[in-house]
C-alpha cells in the first residue's frame, strides 16, 4: 500500500500549522486543546510535519506539549509513520541539522530502520548532507549496518551518489570492504560508476583494488565495461591485475569488455599491459570474438593493428564457434564490415568458414569471400612461385583451396547457386569433375560444368557415371556433349589453359590480346548461360554446420 501521498483533508489544523513553520498558530491550537498526536492518512503527526518542514520552533512547540512525562515524550519522538519514517529520520533525510540535534536531546532512536531498512545516517549519506552524518556519526550512529535489501552500507551509498566529502568521513568508521548481496564492495562501485575521486579515497583508505564481485568480476573489469577511463587508469597505477580472470564461464579479462563495448582508449591501454596468451592460448578467448559478437568494428580494427590474430584460438567448447570469422559469417547479416576486416588481415578459410558461404541460396557470402580472396590454379603451388597477394588479394593457401573443394563436393545440392561463381572467379574446373560431383549434381549443374572442360577426355571412370546417368535418366545432356568437342571450344580451353583460369576469369588479359573484341566474351565463357537455382535446401544452414564439425569428410582434390 502506498503511504507516500497526502490527502490534505486527512490533515489535522495542528499539523498544517506545523507543517507551515508558524509556531504562534500552533501554540494557540495546543492551547485549545487540540491533539499533538493526530495522523494523517500516511501516519504522520504534527512532529513528523515539523521536523520534515525544518521548523526547530514548532518541533519546540511539540515536545513543550509532552515533556511533562518523559515516557511519553520519547515515545512521541519516535512515532514512526506507516512507512516506518521517525522525526529524526525525516529531519536527517531533508538536511536539517538543528532539528536532528533537538530531537537527539530528547531521546530520538539514532537508529530506528524504516520498513525499506533505512536510518536517520542512510537518509542523510543518500541526500549528501554532510553536517547531519557528522552529528549522527559523533553521537553514536552505527554506520556498519546492512541497508536495504541489497544489503548495502552506508559507504556504499555514499560511493553510489559521489559524495566524496562524506565518503572521506566514512573510510575511518565503515568497513570499507563490506560487500552487497553481489559481494559488490564500495570500491567496485565507485570504478562502475565512475566516481574517480571517490575510488582514489578508497584506495588511499586501503581498499582492495582486486576485489573480485560474486560473479568474479573486478572493478578493472567493470570499469573498462562502463567506459571510465580515469578509473581504469588510477586502478592499473595502483596495482589493479589486468590478467585476473573475470568470469565463472570462460577466461574474460578486462581487455574484453573494452573490446565488446568499444571503448578505444580504454582498449588501448589494455593492450599495453594484457598478456598475449588471451590471443592464443589454449583455453583462453580472443578479445576479437567478443568485438566482433557486438560488432564493434573500431575494436576489430584495434585488435589486428596490434597484432591480434584473425584466428585466434579455437572456441567451438566454449563460444560455439572455431574461429572468430566462423562467429562472423553465422551473423553475416549483421557482421559484413566484420568479416572484411578479417578477411583482410588473413584469417583462415577452414571447412567450416566455407559451408556457411556454400550451404545456401544465397551468394552473397561467398562472393563476398572471393573479393577478397584470389583463387590460384592448383599447379602454382606445386612450382612454387606463389606469393602471399595478387592483384590487390590475398591469396588462398593450399589447404584453403582444398577445404573449399571438399565443401563444394560436399554441398552439391547448392550447386547451381555457387558453381557459375566458383568458375567465374577463377577455380579450374577440373577439380570439381569428382565422383560426387556426377553422381549428385543436377542435369543443369553438370552441363554447365561440361561447357568448361573438354568432355572428351574424361576419364573412363566418370564416363562410365555419365553413361549410367544418361541411362537413368537423370540426366539430360546436351546433344553436342555425344561428339568431339568443336575447335573453337578446344581453343578457348588452350587460350584458358595458357593464361590461367583465374587471370582469364579475373583480369582484362583478354583484352590485351590481339584477337577481335566480338571474341572477348566468348573466350570467357560468357555464352554460357547462367544457373539458377531449383531444388529447395535439405536442411536449415546450421545443421550442416553442426555436421560439418562432427565429421568433416576430405575427398581426394587438389
Amino acid at each position: 500500500m502506498d503511504f507516500t501521498e497526502c490527502y490534505e483533508d486527512t490533515v489535522s489544523s495542528v499539523a498544517a500549522a506545523a507543517r507551515s513553520g508558524c509556531r504562534r498558530q500552533l501554540r494557540r491550537l495546543i492551547q485549545r486543546g487540540c491533539s499533538v498526536d493526530s495522523r494523517d492518512n500516511r501516519g504522520w503527526n504534527p512532529l513528523h510535519e515539523a521536523a520534515a518542514a525544518g521548523s526547530k520552533e514548532c518541533v519546540e512547540e511539540l515536545l513543550s506539549a509532552v515533556i511533562d512525562s518523559s515516557s511519553r515524550c520519547r515515545d512521541y519522538v519516535n512515532t514512526l509513520t506507516h512507512e516506518g519514517e521517525s522525526a529524526c529520520y525525516l529531519a536527517a533525510q531533508r538536511g536539517h541539522l538543528a532539528v536532528v540535534k533537538r530531537l537527539l536531546k530528547v531521546r530520538a532512536d539514532i537508529d530506528q530502520q524504516t520498513n525499506d531498512l533505512s536510518c536517520p545516517v542512510f537518509a542523510a549519506v543518500d541526500n549528501g548532507h554532510t553536517e547531519v552524518v557528522k552529528l549522527l556519526i559523533r553521537k553514536g550512529a552505527q554506520v556498519k549496518f546492512m541497508h536495504t535489501k541489497s544489503w548495502w552500507t552506508c559507504l556504499h551509498q555514499a560511493v553510489y551518489k559521489g559524495h566524496s566529502d562524506i565518503v572521506r568521513i566514512l573510510v575511518d568508521v565503515c568497513n570499507i570492504e563490506a560487500h552487497d548481496d553481489h559481494r559488490i564492495s564500495p570500491l567496485f562501485l565507485a570504478a562502475q560508476y565512475g566516481q574517480k575521486e571517490c575510488l582514489e579515497i578508497l584506495i588511499n583508505a586501503g581498499a582492495n583494488v582486486n576485489t573480485q564481485a560474486a560473479d568474479l568480476a573486478t572493478p578493472l573489469l567493470i570499469a573498462s565495461q562502463e567506459g571510465h577511463e580515469a578509473c581504469v587508469d588510477l586502478l592499473l597505477s595502483h596495482g589493479a591485475d589486468p590478467n585476473l580472470s573475470c568470469s565463472k564461464d570462460w577466461p574474460q579479462f578486462p581487455i574484453h569488455a573494452a573490446a565488446e563495448f568499444g571503448h578505444i582508449s580504454i582498449l588501448k591501454r589494455l593492450i599495453e599491459v594484457t598478456d598475449r596468451t588471451c590471443d592464443q592460448g589454449e583455453g583462453m578467448v580472443s578479445p576479437l570474438y567478443v568485438a566482433i559478437h557486438n560488432d564493434q568494428t573500431s575494436s576489430i580494427q584495434l585488435l589486428l593493428k596490434e597484432g591480434y590474430s584473425p584466428d585466434a584460438q579455437e572456441c567451438a567448447n566454449i563460444l560455439d564457434f572455431p574461429s572468430p570469422l566462423s562467429l562472423a559469417l553465422y551473423h553475416a547479416s549483421t557482421k559484413r564490415e566484420s568479416i572484411k576486416l578479417l578477411l583482410n588481415a588473413g584469417a583462415t578459410l577452414n571447412a567450416e568458414e566455407w559451408t556457411y558461404a556454400l550451404a545456401t541460396v544465397t551468394t552473397d557470402l561467398l562472393e563476398l569471400i572471393l573479393d577478397h580472396r584470389w583463387i590460384p590454379r592448383p599447379e602454382a603451388f606445386s612450382k612454387g612461385f606463389l606469393v602471399p597477394h595478387h592483384h590487390g588479394k590475398m591469396i588462398l593457401k593450399q589447404k584453403e583451396l582444398r577445404e573449399l573443394v571438399c565443401v563444394a563436393l560436399s554441398q552439391v545440392d547448392f550447386a547451381s547457386c555457387w558453381l557459375s561463381i566458383l568458375l567465374n572467379k577463377g577455380l579450374e574446373p577440373s577439380l570439381l569433375l569428382h565422383p560426387h560431383m556426377l553422381e549428385k549434381a543436377d542435369s543443369d549443374v553438370l552441363n554447365y560444368l561440361l561447357e568448361f572442360v573438354n568432355w572428351s577426355t574424361l576419364s573412363t571412370s566418370l564416363k562410365i557415371i555419365l553413361n549410367k546417368r544418361r541411362e537413368e535418366k537423370t540426366w539430360e545432356p546436351h546433344t553436342y556433349f555425344a561428339s568431339v568437342p568443336c575447335l573453337f571450344h578446344l581453343c578457348r580451353l588452350k587460350v584458358r589453359e595458357v593464361l590461367g583460369p583465374d587471370q582469364l576469369m579475373r583480369t582484362n588479359v583478354v583484352q590485351q590480346l590481339a584477337i577481335p573484341t566480338a571474341l572477348h566474351n566468348f573466350l570467357k565463357f560468357k555464352d554460357i548461360q547462367e544457373l539458377s537455382f531449383t531444388r529447395p535446401p535439405p536442411s536449415p544452414v546450421m545443421s550442416r554446420i553442426l555436421r560439418c564439425r562432427i565429421a568433416h569428410e576430405h575427398r581426394h582434390v587438389v
